[in-house]
């Protein structure tokens, strides 16, 4: 999660900010139910609450706030038992479905002219159900809409089933079978896979039109209740549950491959004892998670394959039930980015906005990206018959923050999300030779470069050691000191017919013998060196009289520079019969140096090859012995 550095975010400073009493809803009368769902819900329209009673629930226009009247019309239709859960049409905004104990799931149509606070207690009349869907042998827990696709719904049962309806035909299409109970449900972001968490502590993925498993893993290891939710136009899921010592955990998967576990690790949260329930925003890759019996509301961003902690709205105000309203209906000119709804242990529902600062009042496009619409991208029959698309269908939130019609556009491809594994980050295992890189891109003169050796890290590791011993140290001081030596010589060599010769380049001293104008001292002098090292700096030209240098100056005119110096290689009048003899001599030296040298890397690389393919053979050993 956090590290030791901070992490640059467009959204770290995030805060939430709860509605004064005023904008709230008091004096409600929400279920007293046991069951763990959310018990609110909201279209940005609406909102709709389980209510005490039997088989009822209600639901309030989000502008009327305030405090409710003792007696408000209800949703009633269910019998034998309470309302477990309700969900709104997506594309529907006066359709609403719940589900109870007594095993139904009943569709309602909300009126036109539907008030919850604006009624004459002595003509209150309640809301009748327009259509069921019976098919469940026990009570239904969850609900939720398919978030591309007309009339299409999926409901969790104690029968632990997942069932697939098709609402135009009032008809099942598809069950997924469970081993357990089912906890939570949920759509990815085309609607084709549904992800299940159950209390046999396992994670599924199914495939919702054929009704295949596709992949199965194990999930949180508490008793109690799990929670997933799908993280946007992605193949990641986020879970929230329980650990073996109850503790509040968060996990990372991998939809495609759920056997492999979490990603990272659970994200470890707190000690409490409530349900932690997960909204994930996909415009800002945002997730919210808020605990049942706690007030705080913690936020996180996926980015870079992880959850990032960013903060947490604190509250001392207990909440019941959370719920997050469509992202159309935020408010764009206050940069709010979601719109939740708590319900809190006073029978109140408080809206709660959640802001990123900005100065400027101008629409904030890094923030806005566009929104599902609330448009079916298809039709139920086509759904079923196999059609498939990207998302969800988008409008502008740059139209709706200047007033205007938002346009249309269609959702991206899903983003694959790869993981790297653990071995490419290790470093290769060592070959018994040495790996020839050859040159991408030829050189801009037209040819191309030659091969060069590439050692691995552990033959790095010794031919740095090798250099490092006094041995070599000497044999370097060698080589400065004929540097030296050769600097008062006449040398004939051409510099290109040297630097042709691959053998001789190898060591960077070899090339001061003829390109090195003014000898660097050494770090570490020998006594020879340091002898050697007494002739003046400058390069000395002698006259006709040899025992008196004449020191060349670029000031004095007449006086041939230091660049023509080097350019003509005759520029001393030395003998030729010495110079070709010392040239020789020094040369069949630096020569002998080199070979030296070249050998004692040669033993040290073989030496290091065989040490690591002894540790290599020893791990796979213990590989076996683990794996007995």
């Amino acid at each position: 999660m956090s590290g030791k550095f901070v992490r640059a975010s467009k959204f770290r400073h995030v805060y939430g900010q709860s509605a004064k009493k005023e904008a709230c809803y008091e004096n409600l009368k929400p279920t007293i139910s046991a069951f763990d769902s959310n018990i609110i819900q909201s279209n940005g329209r609406y909102i709709a609450l389980n209510a005490n009673g039997i088989g009822s629930f209600c639901v309030i226009p989000v502008d009327e706030v305030g405090k409710a009247p003792d007696k408000a019309p209800m949703f009633r239709g269910h019998t034998g038992g309470s309302v477990l859960d309700t969900a709104f049409d997506p594309f529907n905004e006066r359709r609403i479905v719940s589900s109870g104990e007594d095993g139904k799931i009943l569709v309602w149509e909300i009126p036109e002219d539907y008030s919850y606070y604006n009624v004459d207690p002595e003509n209150i009349v309640d809301v009748h159900p327009i259509g069921s869907l019976t098919g469940h042998s026990r009570k239904v827990g969850h609900l939720q809409f398919n978030p591309v696709a007309k009339d299409v719904l999926a409901s969790s049962s104690f029968d632990y089933t997942v069932k697939v309806w098709d609402l135009g035909e009032k008809e099942c299409k598809i069950t997924l079978k469970h081993k357990d109970l089912i906890t939570s449900f949920t759509f990815n972001y085309n609607g084709t896979k549904i992800a299940t968490v159950s209390r046999d502590k396992k994670v599924r993925v199914w495939d919702v039109r054929t009704g295949e498993l596709l992949s199965e893993g194990p999930s949180h290891l508490g008793a109690k209740a799990s929670r997933v939710v799908w993280l946007g136009n992605t193949n990641r899921l986020a879970t929230t549950g329980f650990d073996r010592f109850s503790e509040r955990q968060l996990g990372l998967w991998d939809s495609d491959d759920l056997t492999k576990g979490c990603i990272g690790g659970f994200i470890s949260i707190d000690s409490s004892s409530g349900t932690l329930m997960p909204f994930f925003d996909p415009s800002t890759n945002l997730l919210f998670v808020a605990g049942k019996g706690d007030g705080n509301v913690r936020f996180f961003e996926f980015a870079d394959d992880d959850l990032h902690l960013l903060g947490e709205y604190p509250s001392t105000e207990a909440q019941r039930g959370f719920t997050v309203s469509p992202k159309r209906f935020v408010n764009v000119k206050e940069n709010e980015i979601v719109k939740g709804y708590k319900l809190l242990n006073s029978n109140t529902i408080e809206p709660l906005s959640f802001i990123v600062p900005r100065r400027s009042e101008m629409f904030q496009e890094d923030i806005y990206p566009d929104a599902p619409a609330g448009e079916p991208a298809m039709t139920a029959a086509e759904y079923f018959d196999g059609k498939t698309v990207d998302g969800p269908i988008l409008c502008s939130m740059e139209d709706i923050y200047n007033g205007n019609t938002p346009a249309l556009s269609e959702s991206k491809p899903e983003q694959k999300i790869t993981k790297e594994t653990k071995q490419l980050e290790k470093s290769p295992q060592v070959s018994s030779t040495p790996v020839i890189k050859e040159p991408s891109t030829p050189q801009q003169s037209g040819e191309k470069e030659e091969p060069r050796l590439v050692f691995t890290k552990s033959q790095e590791q010794g031919v740095e050691s090798m250099l490092s011993e006094k041995k070599v140290d000497s044999l370097l001081d060698k080589v400065n000191d004929l540097s030296d030596i050769e600097q008062e010589i006449d040398t004939n060599v051409n510099e290109d017919e040297w630097d042709s010769k691959p053998e001789q380049n190898t060591p960077k001293q070899a090339n001061s013998v003829v390109t090195q104008e003014t000898p660097k001292e050494s770090p570490k002098e020998s006594p020879v060196s340091a002898s050697a090292s007494e002739t003046p700096k400058e390069v000395l030209v002698t006259s006709s009289t040899p025992e008196t240098p004449k020191t060349v100056n670029n000031d004095i005119p007449g006086e041939t520079p230091d660049h023509a110096v080097k350019a003509s290689p005759q520029t001393t009048s030395a003998p030729k019969g010495a110079a070709a003899g010392g040239l020789k001599a020094s040369l069949d030296k630096l020569h002998a140096l080199i070979q030296s040298l070249e050998s004692n890397i040669e033993q040290l690389t073989t030496a290091n090859q065989a040490k690591d393919e002894r540790l290599a053979a020893l791990e796979k050993k213990i590989d076996q012995l683990l794996q007995k």
